[in-house]
């Protein structure tokens, strides 16, 4: 028979295995760095920073004000601890990942599929030789190195930027070369993955497809403590009828175990290695990018929170703003704002706050707190909420008293 889960036990699966139920430590090191993305496997990378790199954001949540010089120093510095590749979109993962998610790429972005074969082996080595031996390049300083940086007239296709970036992209996604780092304009700095990759040569070895899937999903599994197929899939961007495939194979070796979650109608699985805790402490501000709101469907069963990101929605039609982050108070989501950093004044704006239902009285004192936290951590000196949502009264008084 079935192990049958009520909602509560869910949630907090759901929160232990994301880490997301302790209290900060205090004075969080490179090891507490480490351990968070070895518990996520992945930090979602956007080129949006209105608030923040969404990638510092999610170390924030648990680990409260951090050095952010931690992870810039283990993503470009050898040994990396963290390499960019695809996995929930663009993102910084463990090393030992790249090499099962090189195998079941199939993202196609910037594709040079389009150009003739041609144009494209040539592009090709030409960056590759640009790349060996020399320091890492970000796509602007190859497309300079290339040809002198003056565009060739070969018909439709010549030596032009936007054929060489999307020849770039393709060797990324190939995982033939990677980013060495960013720039302080966020801009990659490729190299040959040989040379960035901390198991050198040996990082491009071909994984099996299947068994890297069936390694991901397992992963994805102890991620989330509890979710279903669809929920594991979407953590790596994996097909879902071959994750459904590697479910099935874990549930019979004992890995993961089926289980009912009262109120949802789709079969779950919970990972040997979750445990439910018994209550959570947590209070977190979680970026539009955190692995907990990856899966939109999964967020609302757990939490009865709706949430959309409304970035690329026009602005008359927002409901609750450009950058809203979902706020974790114990076990529940009791509040959404949206940030933003003006760094010129050196303010955090809160652009509205909105309570949710049934949001403990005490929301907007902890919220308060959890603003001033991150206005110091991003070395701003004040909080200013502005007057709209059904928060926003509240929140500036508390944050007045602050």
């Amino acid at each position: 028979m079935k192990t049958t889960l009520t909602l509560r036990q869910a949630r907090l699966a759901a929160l232990g295995a994301q880490g997301l139920v302790r209290r900060r430590p205090e004075n969080p090191a490179g090891r507490s760095v480490e351990r968070t993305l070895q518990r996520l496997q992945l930090l979602q990378i956007d080129s949006v920073n209105v608030l923040s790199r969404s990638h510092y954001l999610p170390l924030f949540s648990r680990l409260g004000p951090y050095d952010t010089a931690i992870p810039d120093r283990l993503a470009s510095r050898a040994p990396r601890r963290m390499v960019e590749y695809w996995a929930h979109e663009a993102s910084y993962i463990r090393p030992e990942l790249f090499a099962d998610l090189r195998a079941v790429q199939r993202r196609v972005w910037m594709t040079a599929h389009s150009l003739p074969a041609e144009v494209r082996n040539r592009l090709s080595e030409e960056i590759m030789a640009v790349l060996d031996g020399g320091p890492p390049l970000t796509s602007r300083e190859i497309a300079l190195r290339l040809d002198g940086g003056k565009a060739k007239d070969s018909g439709n296709w010549g030596w032009n930027w936007s054929a060489s970036k999307r020849v770039l992209e393709d060797l990324f996604a190939a995982g033939t070369i990677s980013s060495a780092g960013r720039t302080q304009q966020f801009e990659r700095q490729y190299a040959p993955t040989a040379c960035v990759h901390p198991a050198g040569e040996a990082a491009l070895e071909a994984s099996d497809p299947q068994e890297a899937v069936l390694r991901l999903t397992e992963l994805a599994a102890q991620a989330h403590g509890v979710g279903s197929v669809r929920c594991f899939a979407d953590y790596f961007r994996l097909p879902q009828r071959d994750t459904a495939t590697a479910v099935a194979d874990l549930v019979r070796s004992g890995t993961l175990r089926p289980v009912q979650v009262a109120g949802w109608n789709t079969p779950a699985y919970l990972h040997a290695d979750t445990v439910i805790p018994r209550r959570s402490a947590a209070r977190a501000l979680l970026s539009p990018f955190d692995s907990l709101v990856f899966e939109r469907k999964r967020l609302e069963a757990l939490f009865g929170f709706r949430y959309r990101l409304e970035i690329y929605t026009p602005l008359p039609k927002r409901r609750y703003g450009y950058y809203v982050l979902p706020f974790l108070l114990g076990e529940q989501i009791a509040a959404r704002v949206d940030l933003k950093a003006d760094r010129e004044r050196r303010v955090l704006l809160v652009q509205a706050a909105h309570r949710e239902p049934d949001a403990p009285a005490h929301t907007a004192v902890e919220l308060a707190a959890e603003l001033r936290m991150m206005a110091d951590w991003l070395g701003l000196e004040d909080v200013i909420v502005k007057p709209l949502g059904n928060l926003a009264e509240e929140l500036k008084l508390a944050v007045c008293r602050e």
